[in-house]
C-alpha cells in the first residue's frame, strides 16, 4: 500500500472521529491521533495537510455535499461516507497536486474499506457529478500544483 493511501486512510479515520467528537483544538486532537499510530508522525504529514486543509474549508465542502445530496438529508449521511466525501471534495477543490480522477478512485476504494457495498455507488455518484463543475484537468495534476 502506498504512503498516500495510508495517509488518506488515516485522514478518513481522523475526520470520522473528529465529526463524532469535535473539540476546540483540532491541533491537539491531531497530535494525539497521529502520534498514536504505528508509524512515526512524520509519515502522516500528508494526512495532517489534508485534515487542516479540509478544516479550513469545511463550510465550503459541506455546502457542496449538501448541493449534490439534495434528496438526502445531510445529517442522515453515514458519518464514514461523509468523511470520505469531505476528503475527496477538498482534494478536488484545493489539492492541485492530486488529479480529480485520483481523488474519486481513492474515495471509492476507501468506501470499499470502511463502508457498506452501496456506499461506493453513493460516493461515486456525488463525486462523478461534482467533477463536471471543475475547471481543471481531471486526469493530471494542475501546473500550479
Amino acid at each position: 500500500m502506498s504512503s498516500r493511501r495510508d495517509n488518506r486512510i488515516a485522514t478518513v479515520q481522523f475526520l470520522y472521529m473528529w465529526d463524532i467528537n469535535p473539540s476546540e483544538k483540532i491541533e491537539d486532537d491531531m497530535e494525539r491521533f497521529f502520534g498514536s499510530q504505528e508509524k512515526p508522525r512524520v509519515y502522516f504529514e500528508f494526512a495532517e495537510e489534508l485534515v487542516l486543509g479540509f478544516h479550513g474549508h469545511k463550510e465550503e465542502v459541506d455546502e457542496i455535499i449538501r448541493e449534490y445530496t439534495q434528496n438526502w438529508e445531510f445529517r442522515r449521511i453515514a458519518k464514514i461516507d461523509l468523511a470520505i466525501l469531505r476528503l475527496a471534495i477538498f482534494e478536488m477543490l484545493h489539492r492541485n497536486d492530486v488529479p480529480p480522477i485520483v481523488s474519486i478512485n481513492e474515495a471509492i476504494d476507501l468506501g470499499k474499506i470502511f463502508s457498506i457495498e452501496d456506499s461506493k455507488r453513493f460516493i461515486n455518484g456525488i463525486l462523478d457529478e461534482f467533477k463536471l463543475k471543475l475547471q481543471r484537468p481531471l486526469r493530471e495534476a494542475s501546473p500550479e500544483g
